[in-house]
């Protein structure tokens, strides 16, 4: 615990410790499923776990405690006097026994081997001759029988059964604390029954000790609960609590109950400062906790809509109620009083067309996704790129004679709406125009009245393989709004319309951030970092890639299919879930990823891009950690084929399939690994040309 890897251990977990100026505890110290009372003392790197720890106990440095229940003395004359010490670098620890009520309080040096023989071994740190000589006792007091083999630890009947003070009082005796030549103490050692760990080994009541063990966290997260809904503002991840609440089985339902019928003052309490996706995240744990699944589904329905709300509001004010029809929205948006060369008698066809490049993330995705990225900073480092030397997403869009809006697809799909209000959420999952209508939505252009004497005919295409990963999706999206905005005369700057398309995948439920839409608006490699706060700020960071850079990054860098498909939606409904549920393994990995983007950022202004391989290592690693089905059998095992050549690798967006990048340790390597996966028949994948798209 005090070795280099020691920061990577968390020290507080399902815990109650008392305030600095009641107790001494380290900052090292770990404290795990455990309550400590005021009055304690706990040293440097010392682990406490599945314990309670009463006033007047002392830990020192360095030393494990397990599974200790000190009760509070019985009377204030014994509480005022009694102390006890454990010392650095010892273990201590309770068993319950098969037959017994008692439980047995076992102790030892943390380096004491219990099958060393007596005349090498040691207890509590001491070699066994000082011990017995110290205590002023013989061989024959802890070995009995004359069978014993072999005298060591593992068969000393050397820990008394006795009431839990008396055996605290005999610990600090035998561990050498107290006066060892205290008859008193002696004599009551050798009266009493004792037990060694061998046979302690063969008694333990394993159902009592892991009900006691059950309870015991499931009373500890009830504390934790109740202090979240009176005075917190829901940090913790109530759904994990409820579940250690619930292995209480006698109480365990009533207990969550009984949180679930506060909720309703948890939300006037904290509406002010509590987002909503939150405290109905709260209400649907609550309720799953109680058994309620049907109730708990449709409170996650207003989880999701409160995302969109919040994220409408974080872009622009007032934006849901522009929805329902006003056109006001549209005054920012497009720039309605510009009509001119659209319609009336000047009318002109007018038709624009956007093309747009795909995206590769590095590193940082995940902290682009609302609510973290309302709520914490995010930072992403991605860059666009051609396919096959073509920018392989676009839309055409074109106003023409008549009346209506007409669109198509590049799979065959084709719609003509006459009637106006009918584009109007919810969209159907399987509506294959749901975007487009979104675009028309957020940009407003259905309530001008532009439509009312001119048609407009829109055409999208997407020629990269569904669930690519590389943010077709939002690309497209990116390119459509551009589309309207500009054949409007409205504001089509990138950062608008990347505004614009982060509200429009909350729309349609698929919940996206903003990388993806910066990645393919944004020429080159860009660094971008978001500010939590309404309205939401973007700042993207343009990397002034050096032609050494250029080059070695597309002579090394594969981009390949892997032929796997996984939609984003579906991973990211599970990763914003439990971050609404507050996980802290999930918190962690982002911050940790947001960190990385940083890192590499600096690595590639280097032009150090081994050192990119590296981070893209981590990051697939804290992916995997994010979401365990982000990769797959296939997916682990092109990369196991491909580790020999490269220094890095992951999949681009939340993964699961799609496109893989594959950044070889020199142009040699790379082309030897392009030969190998073209000359293999164990991947079906297919290896793309690719350039940075350098150029708007």
């Amino acid at each position: 615990m005090s070795e280099t890897g020691a920061g990577l251990v968390g020290r507080r977990h399902l815990c109650s410790i008392p305030a600095t100026n009641v107790s001494d505890i380290a900052a090292s110290a770990i404290i795990l499923s455990s309550k400590i009372e005021p009055g304690v003392s706990i040293g440097e790197d010392s682990l406490i776990y599945d314990s309670f720890i009463s006033g007047g106990i002392q830990i020192g440095s360095q030393s494990i405690v397990v599974g200790v229940n000190v009760p509070a003395a019985s009377d204030v004359t014994e509480k005022v006097s009694f102390r006890f010490m454990l010392p650095d670098r010892h273990c201590f620890w309770e068993v319950p026994l098969v037959e017994r009520t008692e439980r047995v309080i076992v102790y030892c040096g943390i380096h004491d081997n219990p099958k060393i023989p007596l005349s090498n071994g040691t207890f509590c740190g001491k070699p066994w001759r000082k011990v017995l000589d110290d205590l002023g006792i013989q061989d024959t007091d802890l070995w009995i029988s004359e069978n014993t083999l072999e005298k060591c630890l593992w068969n000393a009947k050397i820990f008394p059964i006795l009431p839990y003070f008396e055996m605290l009082t005999l610990a600090s005796w035998l561990m050498g604390l107290d006066n060892q030549r205290n008859e008193t103490l002696r004599s009551s050692w050798k009266r009493s029954q004792r037990i060694s760990l061998e046979e302690l080994h063969k008694s333990i009541n394993f159902p009592h000790m892991c009900l006691g063990s059950s309870n015991h966290q499931a009373d500890l997260a009830s504390g934790i609960v109740n202090a979240c809904l009176n005075f917190d503002l829901l940090g913790r991840n109530l759904s994990q609590l409820c579940q250690e609440i619930l292995q209480k089985k006698s109480t365990g339902i009533e207990v969550c109950k009984g949180f679930l019928s506060h909720y309703p003052n948890l939300q006037a309490q904290n509406s002010a400062i509590l987002p909503k996706s939150r405290a109905y995240q709260v209400h649907a744990d609550l309720l799953r906790a109680c058994g309620n699944e049907e109730m708990a589904l449709e409170t996650e329905q207003k989880v999701w809509a409160s995302i969109a709300d919040e994220t409408a509001s974080a872009v622009r004010y007032g934006f849901k109620e522009n929805l329902a029809g006003s056109s006001s929205w549209f005054s920012i948006a497009s720039n309605p009083g510009n009509t001119s060369g659209c319609c009336g008698e000047s009318f002109h066809r007018r038709t624009v067309k956007i093309e747009l490049p795909v995206r590769v993330d590095f590193v940082g995705g995940w902290s682009d996704t609302p609510p973290w990225s309302l709520e914490r900073a995010g930072c992403v480092l991605n860059m666009a790129i051609t396919l096959e030397n073509s920018l392989p997403i676009g839309t055409e869009i074109e106003i023409e004679r008549g009346t209506g809006i007409f669109i198509s697809d590049d799979v065959g799909n084709k719609l003509s709406i006459e009637d106006l209000s009918s584009i109007a959420l919810p969209f159907e999952i399987s509506d294959p125009f749901r975007l487009v209508k979104s675009a028309l939505l957020v940009t407003s252009v259905i309530h001008e009245k532009i439509l009312q004497s001119v048609a407009l005919r829109i055409r999208t295409w997407a020629n990269v393989p569904r669930g690519s990963g590389l943010g077709t999706s939002s690309i497209l999206a990116a390119a459509v709004v551009k589309g309207l905005l500009r054949i409007t005369d409205g504001d089509k700057s990138n950062e608008n319309v990347t505004r614009l398309v982060l509200v429009l995948e909350q729309l349609m439920g698929t919940g996206g951030g903003w990388q993806d839409q910066i990645g393919g608006l944004y020429a080159g490699i860009k660094f971008t970092a978001s500010f939590p706060g309404i309205p939401l700020r973007l700042q993207v960071i343009p990397l002034l890639a050096s032609p050494q850079l250029i080059k070695e990054l597309q002579q090394r860098l594969l981009v390949v299919f892997t032929g796997q498909v996984r939609l984003a939606h579906q991973v990211l409904h599970k990763v914003v879930t439990r971050y609404l549920q507050r996980d802290n393994l999930l918190v962690s990995s982002i911050k940790r990823l947001t960190e990385l983007a940083k890192i590499a950022r600096e690595a590639l202004m280097s032009c150090d891009i081994d050192a990119l391989g590296d981070i893209m290592l981590e990051a697939w690693r804290l992916h995997q950690e994010l979401d365990p089905f982000c990769s797959n059998e296939f997916v682990d095992k092109l990369f196991a084929f491909c580790d020999h050549y490269c220094c890095g690798y992951k999949l681009v967006g939340a993964g699961g399939g799609g496109f893989a990048l594959l950044l070889a340790k020199s142009a040699e390597s790379a082309e030897e690994l392009r030969h190998s996966l073209v000359n293999t028949s164990d991947f079906d994948v297919k290896i793309y040309g690719w350039k940075i798209f350098l150029e708007n």
